[in-house]
C-alpha cells in the first residue's frame, strides 16, 4: 500500500504538516511533531483505525485516497519453495513416535 496523505492534503490546500496537525487537534487527534512528520513525509508502518477516521473526516476524503493499493508489489509464494523451506527448517525426515514397551501404535 502507498501512503498518500501529503497529496490528499495538498488537493485541499493544506501545504504544511503543522497546519494539518492543528486541524487534527481541533478534532481531538493530538499527534506529536515526530509522528506527524512520519505521517506527512513517509510511509507509516501502522496507523490506528480511529486516527485514520479522524484524518479522513478532517480532509473530507475516503480511505481509498489515503491508501493506494499496489498489487504489483505482492508476491505469491510458490508451493514448491514452501515445501523446500519446510524441509530445510525441520532438518530431515519426519519424527515418528515409538512406544517404550515395544508395542505398535494404533493406525493413523
Amino acid at each position: 500500500m502507498r501512503w498518500n496523505l501529503r497529496l490528499a492534503a495538498a488537493n485541499r490546500g493544506i501545504w504544511k504538516a503543522s497546519e494539518l496537525q492543528r486541524m487534527l487537534a481541533e478534532h481531538g487527534l493530538k499527534i506529536s511533531a515526530g509522528k506527524m512528520s512520519g505521517l506527512w513525509s513517509g510511509e507509516p508502518a501502522s496507523i490506528k483505525l480511529d486516527d485514520l477516521n479522524v484524518i479522513c473526516a478532517v480532509l473530507g476524503c475516503g480511505v481509498d485516497e489515503l491508501l493506494i493499493p499496489e498489487p504489483d508489489k505482492v508476491r505469491r509464494v510458490d508451493d514448491g519453495q514452501d515445501q523446500q523451506v519446510t524441509a530445510a527448517v525441520s532438518g530431515g525426515p519426519p519424527v515418528v513416535p515409538k512406544r517404550k514397551d515395544g508395542r505398535s501404535l494404533p493406525p493413523a
